[in-house]
């Protein structure tokens, strides 16, 4: 994924799903780099992680 998709993603009203390794996330934040973003796993957990935005994938 590019940081223009995330950054549209991260606008947009609609339920995006996005996967980072198989699982489910929700995308909090493009870091100020542009390259890594700080994900949390969908679900009852809030542990974020950041990620290489290129690890991201659109389902």
């Amino acid at each position: 994924m590019d940081a223009n998709r995330v950054k549209q993603i991260l606008s947009s009203p609609a339920d995006i799903e996005v996967l980072y390794n198989g699982a489910s996330v929700w995308i909090d934040q493009l870091n100020e780099d542009g390259k890594t973003a700080t994900v949390h796993v969908r679900g009852p957990f809030k542990e974020r992680t950041v990620v290489d935005i290129s690890e991201l994938e659109e389902k």
